[in-house]
């Protein structure tokens, strides 16, 4: 009797253990289909609803730059999402990756990167950022993005990891397969010649990131999945978005505001050899530091050429004369988007005589809370990014990296307003202004209608075959990833 009553116990004990099993599995199942359900809504379309006009707002846009202040327009979650669920398949081998350039060339490397691995069906290593050009910024990945944000929120599509395996971290060190990948290479090229690299070697290493991915003729998913990774996975630090959000605040409560970004640094001048109101011994400096750089290939420059045909920056006196051409009046509240400009406040005088409102971040936050960003050149460019995808309006001087991908950031949060100077047009109205054949009504006249249709409207990607560098840039008009009527496109 005693043994079938244990026998019985142990029974019950069994069957009630199985339940227990197959009730966390079920729960398992629920949990993840939510997930599936529910956490691939993109962020910014989360934050911004519906899309916005183009000329400034809109519930949708209102929203996004309410969440960016840290407003309460959006209910917070109660607890966080559950992981996504992870790809299960087999891996080809590890891609490492050293990005080059500054902060926005390296964001769209590493997005392109992303891309790259996971159509190689490759298992990344967290990319490496520049340490070594001009700006010299000693910060890892980590100082700028949400490490963890980007893993898992990609794991449905790859697997990224902080380090090699150990046995690899030790062959890699012996011998190592590095390349520059070509530039603006499709999905053929990664397919037949980087592939059976990857076989062979187990592991490659990309020594550069910048455009290494065409612009047009990818596959649907992978220009999908550069959105998502873009938009989505690259989330800036707690501490970097905590700054950032007090410094948009701290603009919104003045009202609206305009960003400019003033690409007039010392870096761009004499990498472009622009030197358009230098001065003979600074159009010197710029030389020396071109040559002294031997990378940038380009040394020879005819300046005022490279000026008329609008591949220069606008000089700050130039950017002050297309602003009030424009109608931006005395009051506007203009936020410098930039490093150090080169000619310091003598350069600046015009611009800020003609708008007195004229802040940096220096300006709004405190020595104390800019000191942890001091001297680390990619983290002050993403509090700029910040506070320039939640600007009213946005004017890059210049079309650089920053200009064009902050561009297609805000066609993704609704087409928000991004005045596309045309430089090439402003250089010949400015020389028959100043020349005297233009009065300033037929000069500012002339200026608002060459950018009636550059105000960040819906429109295609001009392609170029053969010549992808004179094309539209993905990043600036990210169009798979926008629906025409100015609202937004999940890109899960």
């Amino acid at each position: 009797m005693v043994a079938v009553g244990g026998g019985g116990r142990r029974r019950r004990a069994w069957r009630w253990a199985m339940r227990a099993a197959a009730s966390a599995v079920l729960w398992t199942a629920v949990v993840q289909l939510a997930s599936i359900a529910g956490l691939f809504r993109p962020r910014v379309l989360a934050d911004c609803g519906g899309g916005g006009a183009a000329g400034g707002g809109g519930g949708g846009a209102a929203a996004g730059l309410a969440a960016l202040a840290g407003e309460d327009s959006v209910p917070a979650r109660l607890s966080p999402p559950a992981l996504v669920p992870k790809r299960i398949n087999k891996s080809n081998g590890y891609l490492r990756v050293t990005c080059n350039g500054g902060l926005n060339q390296m964001r769209a490397g590493i997005c392109d990167m992303v891309t790259i691995a996971r159509h190689l069906n490759l298992m990344l290593v967290v990319p490496e950022l520049d340490k070594k050009s001009f700006w010299a910024d000693p910060s890892d990945f980590g100082d700028i993005f949400d490490v963890d944000h980007f893993i898992n929120s990609l794991r449905d599509e790859l697997m990224i990891v902080k380090e090699l395996p150990l046995k690899l971290q030790l062959r890699t060190k012996k011998r190592l397969y590095s390349m520059p990948p070509v530039s603006w290479s499709n999905e053929t090229y990664y397919l037949k010649r980087i592939l059976p690299l990857a076989r062979k070697h187990k592991v490659i290493h990309f020594d550069k990131s910048d455009s290494r991915l065409a612009n047009n003729g990818l596959p649907i998913q992978l220009q999908m999945l550069r959105c998502r990774v873009n938009f989505e996975a690259l989330r800036f630090t707690p501490q970097i978005e905590a700054l950032g959000k007090k410094l948009v605040s701290t603009l919104q409560r003045n009202g609206q505001f305009v960003v400019l970004h003033l690409r007039y640094e010392m870096d761009m001048l004499s990498f472009s050899g622009c030197t358009h109101g230098c001065s003979s011994k600074e159009t010197e400096e710029l030389t020396r530091m071109r040559y002294a750089y031997p990378w940038w290939k380009e040394k020879e420059i005819d300046s005022e050429a490279k000026r008329l045909q609008g591949l220069c920056p606008l000089t700050p006196e130039e950017i002050t004369l297309v602003l009030k051409a424009l109608g931006f009046t005395k009051d506007t509240l203009i936020y410098i988007a930039s490093g150090e400009i080169y000619g310091g406040e003598r350069r600046l005088a015009a611009l800020k005589a003609a708008y007195p409102k004229l802040v940096r971040k220096e300006k709004i936050l405190s020595p104390d809370e800019l000191r942890p960003f001091q001297n680390h050149s990619t983290q002050m460019a993403a509090l700029d990014y910040m506070v320039s995808l939640a600007s009213d309006i946005f004017i890059p001087s210049y079309d650089g990296n920053m200009a064009r991908v902050v561009e297609g950031h805000r066609r993704y949060m609704g087409f928000r307003k991004t005045i596309v100077l045309d430089r090439k047009k402003l250089v010949e109205l400015l020389d028959l202004f100043q020349g005297g054949a233009l009065s300033w009504d037929e000069f500012s006249g002339a200026v608002k209608e060459a950018h009636k249709s550059r105000m960040g409207q819906p429109t295609e990607r001009k392609i170029i075959p053969g010549q992808p560098k004179e094309e539209d840039y993905f990043y600036a008009n990210p169009q798979e990833c926008l629906v025409s009527n100015g609202g937004l496109r999940d890109v899960s």
